[in-house]
């Protein structure tokens, strides 16, 4: 590809969970590798990546919606190149080719580092999909655009072998395919020389790991991790519960750079749902995993998902989920209603909840969990946390970051305020359901 047809901005927007994120910070240090530097005005552009997100309904109009704004770009541009990647993509595949004339190429999230060889091949003509899972991947670290100087993301294990009969992510993501425990810890150290604080591994069962062609699983990669000097901060998501294991739950309160905070969905609080969800463990098995958790770790702050209007959710199904989340207590909770996902088996299952009824879960739902947010966290008031600090506050002379439990606190601070990625002593002030307000601690 000669010099003169090297495109020079690339504008990339980013829908979805954490992988997808990291995804986009792949993408973006390839395309900077070429000389591409970024743009925030995408008609400017000439890349365009639309990273896609499909978990959530209405994922295909989103994203067609979205290329039927940047396609208009192409007109004063023409040689302008748009991609659409992620888990539409792999969903979509050639059918998104066909749909949107503009388009110049498809890639799926198992691909993502065959980006700069799409672009030549487009350059010279091809129109191209390239989804599907390969089994070897090459995982460049070293040329990872990494988005912030505070946290690094290391992917451990992607897609997924549970069939959840409301989810998706075994189609767009794929099998589980592990990374090893040497490449891992070699990105960890990377990251670490680089001066990042905080290391979040990532899959979509991040707690199913295991060594490939070795004995090893997520409790020893864990301790490993958690050894690597200079690792100040370990968190990892999303666990999936009946993957957990009694030496997993030990390594959680064994190391204290292990962050004190655990997403970790339940969906719902019914064992009648959760055998319809295909979940593989009952409520009970939850309690006692979630227990067990907090006695390995006293201060450890649980957040979950929950699914509401699931097809045959009863009332009394929906009560029992209330009554789960008045005993568990979590710190937050992700909370969505039942959207049917292409491909998946719930559709099928009838009892479908009319909208209504599960708007009014929902909010009922989230109105609970809101006055339990705003009771734990004025529990912190008085209290002194290190916090991360993470980006800049709304209110003029302000801060944010987060605590090792993972809540934003936002603070006042004097001049050029402290550097991002950096730790701060601040005193919690006041409590409210989705913050914590804070001033720096004195001395």
């Amino acid at each position: 590809m000669s010099h003169a047809a090297t495109p020079r901005r690339y504008f990339l927007e980013t829908w979805g969970c954490q992988m997808n994120e990291l995804d986009s910070q792949r993408m973006a240090g390839q395309l900077m590798q070429l000389g591409i530097l970024p743009t925030k005005r995408p008609e400017e552009a000439d890349v365009i990546l639309l990273n896609s997100c499909s978990v959530r309904e209405k994922a295909e109009q989103k994203v067609y919606s979205s290329l039927g704004r940047y396609r208009r770009f192409k007109q004063d541009r023409p040689s302008m190149l748009i991609g659409l990647c992620g888990c539409v993509a792999q969903q979509e595949g050639e059918r998104a080719l066909r749909r949107v004339a503009e388009l110049d190429f498809v890639l799926g999230p198992a691909r993502v580092g065959e980006l700069t060889e799409l672009i030549a091949r487009r350059r010279q003509g091809e129109r191209l999909v390239a989804t599907g899972f390969p089994a070897q991947t090459d995982y460049a670290f070293d040329n990872i655009s990494r988005d912030g100087i505070y946290k690094g993301m290391v992917t451990i294990i992607e897609g997924c072998n549970k069939r959840c009969t409301f989810c998706i992510v075994p189609q767009t993501r794929g099998p589980e395919r592990c990374r090893s425990l040497a490449e891992i810890l070699a990105e960890v150290r990377h990251l670490v020389a680089f001066g990042f604080l905080e290391i979040e591994l990532l899959g979509q069962t991040v707690n199913h790991w295991r060594e490939p062609d070795g004995e090893r699983d997520f409790a020893d990669l864990l301790d490993a991790v958690a050894r690597v000097p200079g690792v100040e901060r370990l968190r990892f998501v999303t666990s999936y519960p009946r993957d957990f294991t009694p030496r997993m739950v030990e390594m959680v309160g064994r190391h204290p750079n292990i962050c004190p905070y655990l997403h970790l969905p339940v969906q719902s609080g019914s064992d009648s749902v959760l055998r319809r969800m295909a979940r593989g463990y009952t409520v009970d098995d939850y309690r006692r995993l979630a227990a067990a958790l907090r006695d390995a770790r006293p201060d450890l702050a649980l957040s979950t998902d929950i699914i509401v209007g699931f097809p045959g959710e009863t009332e009394d199904d929906f009560q029992e989920t209330m009554e789960l989340l008045r005993e568990l207590q979590f710190s937050s909770v992700f909370a969505f209603k039942y959207s049917p996902r292409p491909g998946t088996a719930a559709p099928r299952l009838g009892g479908d909840v009319a909208l209504e009824v599960a708007d009014r879960r929902l909010q009922k739902l989230l109105g609970e969990q809101q006055e339990i947010q705003r009771r734990l966290n004025r529990e912190l008031e008085g209290e002194v946390f290190d916090v991360l600090v993470t980006g800049w506050g709304r209110q003029p002379a302000t801060q944010s970051g987060r605590t090792p439990c993972h809540r934003i606190v936002h603070f006042p601070v004097e001049g050029a305020g402290t550097t991002l990625g950096q730790v701060l002593p601040i005193v919690i002030e006041r409590g409210n359901p989705n913050s914590l307000m804070g001033r720096p601690a004195p001395g």
